[in-house]
Parts: structure tokens; C-alpha cells; sequence
């Protein structure tokens, strides 16, 4: 954390400073006091006679030391404000920077739910611990050893009778600090696992609504917040008998001292304003411990959350940038040589010894059962994954040689979930290009076959979409996304079954609007409809993580079994002949 807080250290020392003048200015007011009652009201000190000029003097002096403590604590709270919400930025940040470095299999380590709560609700415990750590902290400190440091210069008595019930009050904060201590991460996780029920439901209302699965919902998130609330009751409950045990405790020391303190004015030992001003050194000794009781409560948190996002700027991207910024001439050719993958944690294959070469210009379609490895295989172009085994070239270069920037500004990619941003339908699109002109803009949709609807729209290119896209249709949204691929100047476009939500006609439309506007790009696809690949150049057949066959749409109907299938359950026998 030091890295962070080393930053803003200066502003965080004159915090420091200023709130050593706020309780210097709150531990000296005793001591004035005492004088007030038995010099200027009592007149202990001059035969009985009150001295009303003194206690005008030192009243003023007392208004103006509490002005300038006032003052103080102010400007105390201005710099520690400053100095925590900074620093609180800075690792956000930080966070945020280096979850876009992570891998995908990283990404599904953490979870989205943790990861929202971590650069959010974890952050904001950590700012709070900054905060409580340079005003709260110093503030405590002072505050309880202050009071006794001056209580001991009052009375040595009173001072002593402090001392020995300071060991009983340290016993009962650490007690419960144990207790309660491990109860902080366990909620922190269970905040997550809420966070990500919230995020899935809200995702997929839709689909909650159309099976009839509120209540399941309802009760599944119930469940999980019901655990959030034991654990916190938990945390309460230990602090809510730490609470009474203390001030049990400090008033029995005061107790003691008026026992004490009665004795010696009556003796004659003792006045009553040094018994008033031992009072106040004792409330302002629990109000110090008090304050360092959730002092503690807040830090122990604020560590429990640093170390949950130190989890997150510690992690190493698991994908390392090559050096290779790529060729000058631009060109698209892919070959797979011997290419083997399991996704992380898996020892099942989804592809083995695939050997498949694409050049520059071709049009390759990919087909096969669900779960034969098509997208998987189309993830290693831009490396989304590594290969267990065997190389994935791009233009004659091992894609793990290439800075991930340069690999993947040649690939644009269409995916069949169209992820839309909530902001204008022009903006959504541009954002595969930024600062792409108009002409640029209406090309892509064209290409796309969406410029029709988006001009008939009220705003036309300026519509703000709704979140997600849920006020487009899913023949809309896939558009857009096509749009956004075909903006940009890519030399690889790979379309994973994004036109899934397009008609037969649509669909061949945008296909060759793109090869016509793209005669040199190379293009792979893949889809299930034979409509969609039967005029590619070559259609690649997986089963179980294979190539199985390869070739044009006549030779796989000769030659093909599983293609043949394919064919005759989607077209019909009858349709063989045409």
C-alpha cells in the first residue's frame, strides 16, 4: 500500500499535524478548567475570595484554544479526505488497468461478482482505512495516552487507578478483535457471491421471467443475503458486548476516582477542580478507547479488503506480450500446425492435432456439433487462449511472438452475444474504430445490412441504445456488431455464429457486401446453417475436436458423412439434387 500512500504523504503528514493541534488543544482545556473553579470561582488558593478577572482570562483563553482546535480538526478532515480519496483512485484504477490485462481463464477465476466488489466496496473499505488510520489513529493515540500522560501530572493517585484498569480494557478489545477478525473476509465473500446473483438475474431477467422463475430467484438471492446478515449480526454482536464491558469498565474507574477524589478534597489534599479535571481526562480516556475500538474494527477490515485487491494487482497477466509488432504488408494468412487445447483446469482436450492452413483472401467456414471446439479453435487466432500444444501462425509468425496489441489490431471479430454499450447506435459501431468518420460510419452498416433500420430510427445514428442492447431486437444487435467488425481495417475478420439471428437472405446480402468491399481480407466463419457456409471457398468439418473433413460444399456432400447429415437434416434429401 505504500506504493499508493507514498503519494500523497505530504498532504497526509499536515493532516497529522493538524490533528495533533486538535487534541493538544482538547488536553490542556483540564487543566484550565481546574484553575476556573478553584482559583476564580473558589478561590482556593486566596483565602476563599473568587477572582472573577481570572476567570474572564482564562474563559477567553479557553474559547480561543477551542477555535483553533475547531480549526484544526477542519483542515485535519480537508487533507485526510484529500489525501484517502486520492489513493483510493489511484489503486481503482490500477485495479481496473490490470483486470483488462487479465486472461480469460484469470477473468473466470475471479468471478465478475468479486471483481465488481473488490474495485468497489473493497476500495472504499481501504480509502476508509487510510482515512481512519491518519486522523483516527493519531487522534486515539493521543487522546488515551494524553490522558494519562496529564492525568499522572494532575494526580498521581488518580493516574495510578487509570493504569490499573487500562490492562482489563486492552484484554476486552483484543478479545473481540479475534473473535470478529476472521468474520471480515467471510463477508467480503459472501458480498461477492450476492453481487454476482445480482449481476446474473438482472442479466437474465428475460429468461427468469419466460421460465416462471422469480420465486426460485427470489429465494436463491435470499438465501445468500440471509448468510450476509448472520455473518454481519455476528460482527455486531461481538462488538455490541465489547461496547457495554468497556464503558462498564471506565465508569467503574470513574467510580473510584470520585471515591478517591471526595476523600482527598475532604482531607484537604485535594481540590475539586483537580477531581473535575480528573473526570475529564477519564471521559476523554473512553472516549479515546471507544474511538479505538472501532478504530481497530475498521482497520481490521480495511485489511481484510487490501488484501483482496492485492490479490488483484498482484496477478501476473497469464498471457505475455511478444515483441514482434508485425509485418509492414499487410496479408491474413493462418496456419494451425499440430494444434492440441484444454481450457485451463481441464485435462480433457477440445481440439487435438488440428493442421489447418488459411491464406490470405479465403473464405473459410467452420462446422460441427455443438461442443466440437469451432469457437475454441477460432479463439487462438487472437490468442484469447494459449495452444496446450503445436502453433497458431499468423502471416508465418508464432501469434505468442506478436505484441497482443499489433496480433489482434489485424482481427476483427463478430460474436454471436452481441455486447452493446449504453450509449448512441454511431458510437457503438465506431467503437471498433475510434474516430472514424461518417462515410466510414454509414460503409460499415451498409456492409452490415443495418443502415436501413438505423435510419428509420427517430435519432438514426445518434439513438442511444438501452443497456445491453435491450431495446434492439437480436437481429438488430447482431448487425451493430457486424458493423462494428467491419469498420475497422482488418486483414482477418472472424465471424463466430454471429449471424445466427439473421435471415437467409440478410445474411447472404452482408456476405457479399463483404466480400466486395473486403476481396483481400481473409474471412472465417463459423455457423451452423448450411445456407451460411455453402458458398465459402473451403468448409472445415470438427467432431470431437478433429478436423474430419475439408473442402468445398460439392466435395463434402460426395465425401463428407457428417456433412452429408448436416445437410440432408437442415435442407432435405430432395434438396440434394437442386
Amino acid at each position: 500500500m505504500w506504493k499508493y500512500i507514498r503519494q500523497y504523504l505530504f498532504p497526509a503528514v499536515i493532516a497529522g499535524l493538524f490533528m495533533v493541534g486538535e487534541v493538544l488543544m482538547d488536553l490542556v482545556q483540564p487543566g484550565i478548567m481546574s484553575r476556573i473553579v478553584d482559583d476564580g470561582v473558589l478561590g482556593v488558593n486566596n483565602g476563599g475570595v473568587s477572582d472573577l478577572h481570572l476567570v474572564w482570562m482564562l474563559g477567553l483563553q479557553m474559547i480561543g484554544l477551542v477555535l483553533f482546535g475547531g480549526l484544526c480538526g477542519s483542515l485535519n478532515n480537508a487533507f485526510v479526505h484529500f489525501s484517502s480519496q486520492n489513493i483510493g483512485n489511484e489503486i481503482r484504477k490500477d485495479c481496473f488497468r490490470r483486470i483488462m490485462a487479465f486472461s480469460f481463464p484469470q477473468l473466470d477465476r475471479f468471478g465478475t461478482g468479486s471483481l465488481v466488489t473488490r474495485v468497489t466496496n473493497d476500495i472504499t473499505q481501504v480509502q476508509t482505512f487510510v482515512s481512519l488510520f491518519v486522523r483516527g489513529l493519531i487522534r486515539t493515540s493521543l487522546l488515551t495516552f494524553g490522558s494519562m500522560y496529564f492525568m499522572f501530572r494532575l494526580n498521581l493517585r488518580f493516574g495510578l487507578i487509570v493504569l490499573c484498569a487500562f490492562p482489563f480494557l486492552a484484554g476486552v478489545i483484543v478479545f473481540c478483535l479475534w473473535k470478529a477478525n476472521p468474520l471480515f473476509s467471510r463477508l467480503q465473500a459472501q458480498l461477492d457471491s450476492m453481487n454476482a446473483i445480482m449481476q446474473e438475474d438482472v442479466s437474465g431477467i428475460r429468461i427468469i421471467k419466460a421460465c416462471v422463475r422469480e420465486e426460485y430467484e427470489k429465494l436463491r438471492f435470499g438465501k445468500v443475503n440471509g448468510e450476509l446478515v448472520k455473518t454481519q449480526w455476528k460482527t455486531l454482536v461481538i462488538f455490541a458486548f465489547m461496547n457495554p464491558l468497556t464503558n462498564a469498565l471506565m465508569y467503574m474507574t470513574v467510580t473510584v476516582i470520585l471515591l478517591a477524589g471526595s476523600f482527598e478534597t475532604g482531607n484537604g489534599t485535594g481540590t475539586p477542580g483537580i477531581v473535575m479535571a480528573a473526570l475529564t481526562y477519564t471521559t476523554q480516556l473512553l472516549n479515546g478507547i471507544l474511538m479505538l475500538v472501532m478504530l481497530f474494527q475498521n482497520i481490521s477490515r480495511g485489511l481484510a479488503s487490501w488484501k483482496r485487491v492485492k490479490e488483484v494487482l498482484e496477478s501476473v497477466p497469464e498471457l505475455t506480450d511478444g515483441s514482434f509488432g508485425g509485418a509492414e504488408e499487410a496479408r491474413g494468412e493462418i496456419e494451425f500446425r499440430d494444434v492440441s487445447f484444454a481450457y485451463p483446469g481441464s485435462s480433457q482436450n477440445v481440439l487435438s492435432h488440428i493442421n489447418l492452413t488459411i491464406h490470405k483472401g479465403e473464405t473459410v467456414a467452420i462446422m460441427g456439433a455443438t461442443g466440437c471446439g469451432k469457437t475454441s479453435l477460432a479463439n487462438l487466432i487472437p490468442r484469447f487462449y494459449d495452444t496446450g500444444t503445436g502453433t497458431v501462425l499468423v502471416d508465418g509468425i508464432d501469434v505468442k511472438e506478436y505484441r497482443q496489441e499489433a496480433l489482434r489490431g489485424k482481427i476483427a471479430i463478430a460474436m454471436q452475444k452481441s455486447e452493446l454499450f449504453s450509449m448512441t447506435v454511431g458510437e457503438n459501431i465506431t467503437w471498433g474504430l475510434p474516430g472514424a468518420d461518417d462515410m466510414s460510419l454509414k460503409s460499415a452498416a451498409s456492409i452490415a445490412q443495418a443502415d436501413n433500420f438505423i435510419s428509420s430510427m427517430k435519432e438514426g445514428y445518434g439513438t442511444v441504445i438501452a443497456e445491453r442492447g435491450m431495446s434492439l431486437s437480436g437481429g438488430q444487435k447482431q448487425r451493430i456488431s457486424i458493423a462494428r467488425a467491419v469498420i475497422r481495417p482488418a486483414e482477418i475478420f472472424i465471424f463466430d455464429d454471429s449471424t445466427s439471428a439473421l435471415d437467409l437472405k440478410t445474411e447472404a446480402d452482408l456476405y457479399q457486401a463483404l466480400k466486395k468491399s473486403h476481396p483481400d481480407s481473409t474471412k472465417i466463419i463459423i455457423a451452423q446453417r448450411i445456407a451460411s457456409v455453402r458458398t465459402a471457398d473451403r468448409i472445415v468439418v470438427l467432431e470431437n475436436g478433429r478436423i474430419a473433413a475439408c473442402g468445398t460444399h460439392e466435395e463434402l456432400l460426395k465425401s463428407c458423412r457428417i456433412y452429408q447429415d448436416i445437410f440432408h437434416s437442415q435442407i432435405g434429401k430432395e434438396a440434394q439434387s437442386v
